[in-house]
């Protein structure tokens, strides 16, 4: 990949309007396959199924990162904040980059394309490689990314529970699938914020705004990102790559492009792309179209597994879901796997396709990774502390719900 001096250019998005991209060194790493890998992984996988304007990307997100990181430092910089400019590149870098190890279908297919591989391992695997490309330009990024660089609230920016990432990700989710009462007030937010011993704090007349975000977050974990029929259709997508596996490894031929069957048919680990970096650069081609243009092909498999799940998506008949408070005793789970059986008439051995149960969790709020306000008087404290209101304390409770999810009907 050779790396030329282009010009500054200014994206229009629908978010937060103009957006200029600053320099040489991100203009060339935006400009680079593997970043505009982006545009063809959709920001809320399966989302769309319920939402059918969360057809954002992965793309569209990193950027708005990138152009709310630039508005933070900039506030930053004006309250006395001092900000190198090397400083200033490398947050901005680290932000843009912090997604770049997604898979296709985002979180849902996170741990089933790589065995037991975190997105936010490989982003690093993937920050480390373009810096061999880079000739070492991007090691203050990496420092910043991993938390090890000495102003500890550069990594704060990244990722806490307060950090750019998921100022953008709630206002742009909140936008294209139009759950309104997700809104945060993220402009406030950011002009709130303060260095104090190099922590990341908000100021005490940011706090209603605190208390807004951590509501607005946790509505959208279960209107939006754990929505049931996410969940179910998510379950379903895992089912159907799971047995694409099991298939090639008994020898069945399955259509695929030729890195989606590689890693399909050969659980790699992160290990395995560190010591072998072309399967990275084969890794870093994979998107949702490889996955959908399977997916048209396996409707018609021989398979009758693959070819009625992929048949399901295509027509959207999804798994029908149950979700409750109480958990599932075994008794029950024993009848309704009974109950499914006889209606589906298929083997034991291949129920697990159509058939899953489990839990979900959220917390809209970590006692353990505070988010810091700032007194008038001087001290730092803990949002909760700051707030003193019920809703904050119990929402740092995980709060579970439990899932049954079962096809309705099959063609043999």
């Amino acid at each position: 990949m050779s790396w030329t001096l282009k010009s500054h250019k200014i994206l229009n998005d629908p978010v937060y309007g103009f957006i200029t991209i600053p320099g040489e060194l991100i203009f060339n790493i935006i400009d680079h396959p593997y970043f505009q890998r982006l545009r063809r992984i959709k920001q809320l996988g399966l989302t769309d199924f319920v939402y059918p304007g969360a057809l954002h990307t992965r793309f569209h997100h990193a950027i708005g990162a990138m152009h709310l990181m630039r508005i933070t430092l900039d506030n930053l910089r004006q309250k006395g904040i001092e900000i190198s400019n090397d400083e200033y590149e490398a947050a901005m870098v680290a932000i843009l980059l912090h997604d770049i190890g997604h898979g296709p279908f985002s979180h849902a297919l996170e741990f089933s394309l790589l065995k037991n591989t975190p997105h936010e391992e490989l982003s690093l695997l993937v920050l480390e490689t373009l810096n061999e490309h880079l000739q070492g330009r991007l090691n203050l990024a990496i420092k910043i990314f991993k938390g090890v660089y000495e102003r500890n609230f550069f990594n704060q920016l990244v990722s806490s529970q307060l950090d750019i990432d998921r100022l953008d990700y709630l206002q742009r989710d909140c936008f294209f699938t139009g759950v309104s009462e997700g809104t945060i007030g993220a402009d406030r937010i950011i002009k709130m914020m303060d260095i104090k011993d190099d922590q990341l704090v908000v100021e005490e007349k940011g706090l209603y705004s605190i208390e807004n975000f951590l509501s607005a977050r946790r509505l959208m974990y279960w209107q939006v990102y754990l929505h049931k029929t996410t969940v179910s259709a998510e379950k379903m997508m895992i089912n159907l790559i799971n047995r694409a596996t099991e298939l090639l490894g008994n020898g069945h031929p399955l259509f695929g492009t030729d890195e989606l069957l590689l890693f399909l048919g050969n659980r790699f680990t992160l290990d395995d792309l560190q010591k072998d970096r072309t399967l990275l650069e084969r890794f870093m081609t994979l998107d949702d179209f490889d996955i959908w243009g399977a997916i048209k092909m396996w409707k018609n498999d021989k398979d009758y597994v693959i070819r009625n799940i992929s048949n399901m998506f295509l027509t959207r008949n999804l798994f029908k879901i149950n979700l409750r408070n109480e958990a599932f005793i075994e008794d029950e789970l024993k009848i309704e796997k009974k109950k499914s059986l006889k209606k589906l008439q298929i083997p034991d051995s291949d129920h697990q396709y159509f058939f899953n149960h489990g839990t979900i969790s959220n917390h809209a709020y970590l006692n353990k990774e505070q988010i810091l306000i700032l007194t008038k008087k001087g001290q730092v404290i803990d949002v909760a502390q700051a707030a003193d209101l019920p809703n904050i304390k119990a929402m740092s409770k995980i709060v579970k719900k439990h899932y049954i999810c079962q096809a309705k009907n099959l063609t043999l």
